[in-house]
């Protein structure tokens, strides 16, 4: 995040209301105010005293105020306080990224309009010149899901129809759910569509994403506190499961929990029931809790890192979800729901079977993510034109391809720059996802796989590695190549 805002510079004419102003020999590019309105989630910048020195457009419409908040203090616009979040038990990323100087991710409860909602804070540190941190970038996003879209399992391979009926088949339930999965194939998904078709459903699904929040900090986010259980904390707090109290909670990342937390969720599991930080009783709570994770759950129970009854207990019902890679049928139908979802994308529907043949040969190690981050990049770098294959690449760097999997190719196969100079030797340039197979299957190779499949095309097109569009063509040239002998 440094190097976003290297450039943004504060005037120093006002102590009260600094001005955000671009550096003499940059007055040509775009201002503060252009820059942080690109970001779609609510974005603000905030000095070392806690002033707010700039906010975009939905930043302040999340506080439902459409008034100049710019010179305000962050913890008068969050949370209505007189003075700084940490004197009243919440956790402050401002002073964390000063301290320290790193990024810092937290969960704040924040007043928007009438009500108060959880939000998870991704906070930076912005430097000028000199490297000093003069002040802090922060991203805010809601975690209660209140939109729900259970269109977003898209597929009609074997893999996603049989995932999506045992997802029918337990979501009415009240079992535990236990996702499993590789990064990036939409676990998140799988949760949010066992809450849409569940009793539940009118009721709010929260999710905790225990790999982005702190050790220190998920406790109490979990189990909220009461006033005075320490220093700072002035007012009773709510957790995240007592927010769900009738819904959904959803654990992400359920593998980064400690021991001790293990031990405190099962509890709730086991008994329904919770205790807040410095509480002296226990009250009862009415969640369902869908876990997920992409790491190896059972490796970790072995090596004495997850607890085993809680995996028994959360594993009540395992749920599977197959790599992008094992559906690569359902390829065409997703990237194209995601260029509905992208400004401008719509246009490119339906894609041309040139890209989807190419689409369909890569193995897409970052699953759904990585092929939502290609259409949106390349729906950009066409500029309203038709896609083709120039405009579907990946940042050329030595770890990403050899983490990859590429059919049939090398990395010699990737072209490479002769004429670089020193200062742009580290900075090699886009280069495509992947070129088209030097060999195609010939007819044979494509008769055999076929009957192998007992004449089910979708099958023979996946072990070929080709579109069935392509196969289909390639049933036209046999049945020619027939009439013809």
């Amino acid at each position: 995040m440094k190097n976003s805002y290297d450039k943004i510079v504060i005037s120093e004419r006002s102590e009260s209301k600094p001005a955000v102003q671009l550096k003499k020999d940059d007055i040509s590019k775009p201002s503060c105010d252009d820059l942080i309105n690109i970001f779609n989630d609510p974005f603000v910048i905030i000095d070392r005293h806690y002033q707010i020195v700039a906010s975009n457009k939905a930043y302040r419409n999340s506080f439902h105020t459409k008034k100049q908040i710019d010179g305000m203090f962050c913890y008068e616009i969050s949370h209505d306080y007189n003075s700084p979040c940490s004197q009243h038990g919440e956790h402050c990323p401002l002073e964390t990224v000063m301290r320290t100087g790193k990024s810092t991710s937290v969960l704040h409860i924040h007043k928007h309009g009438d009500e108060e909602e959880h939000v998870q804070i991704s906070a930076s540190p912005i430097h000028n010149d000199q490297g000093e941190i003069h002040y802090m970038g922060e991203t805010m996003v809601t975690i209660t899901q209140e939109e729900k879209d259970p269109q977003l399992l898209i597929g009609r391979t074997p893999a996603i129809l049989r995932l999506t009926s045992i997802l029918h088949r337990v979501a009415p339930t009240l079992s535990t759910v236990f996702i499993e999965g590789e990064s990036g194939v939409g676990k998140d998904c799988v949760a949010n569509y066992i809450h849409h078709f569940s009793k539940r459903s009118c009721k709010p699904m929260i999710v905790v994403d225990c790999g982005a929040i702190g050790e220190t900090l998920i406790e109490s986010e979990l189990f909220g506190y009461e006033k005075g259980a320490f220093t700072g904390a002035t007012k009773q707090k709510i957790g995240l499961i007592e927010s769900a109290n009738g819904g959904t909670l959803f654990v992400d990342e359920i593998g980064e929990l400690s021991l001790d937390l293990q031990t405190k969720l099962l509890r709730v599991l086991e008994s329904s029931t919770i205790r807040r930080i410095g509480g002296t009783h226990y009250f009862d709570v009415d969640v369902r809790i869908i876990a997920a994770t992409n790491q190896d759950v059972k490796k970790m129970v072995s090596n004495g890192t997850f607890r085993q009854d809680l995996y028994y207990r959360l594993a009540t019902f395992p749920v599977h979800v197959p790599p992008l890679r094992d559906r690569k049928a359902d390829i065409p139908a997703i990237a194209e729901h995601f260029l509905r979802k992208i400004e401008d994308g719509a246009q490119h529907i339906p894609l041309h079977s040139d890209i989807i043949e190419i689409l369909s040969s890569y193995n897409f190690p970052g699953n759904i993510r990585e092929l939502r981050n290609i259409m949106e990049r390349a729906v950009i770098l066409s500029a309203g034109d038709p896609i083709t294959e120039e405009h579907l690449t990946i940042d050329k760097n030595p770890h990403h391809i050899l983490n990859n999997e590429f059919d049939d190719m090398d990395i010699e196969d990737f072209p490479t720059t002769h004429h670089q100079t020193q200062a742009t030797a580290d900075i090699p340039p886009p280069t495509p996802l992947i070129t088209k197979k030097s060999h195609k299957p010939d007819l044979e190779t494509v008769k055999h796989t076929l009957e192998a499949h007992n004449g089910h095309r979708l099958s023979a097109a996946q072990e070929l590695g080709i579109s069935e569009r392509t196969l289909y063509r390639y049933l036209q040239k046999i049945s020619v190549s027939e009439q013809n002998n």
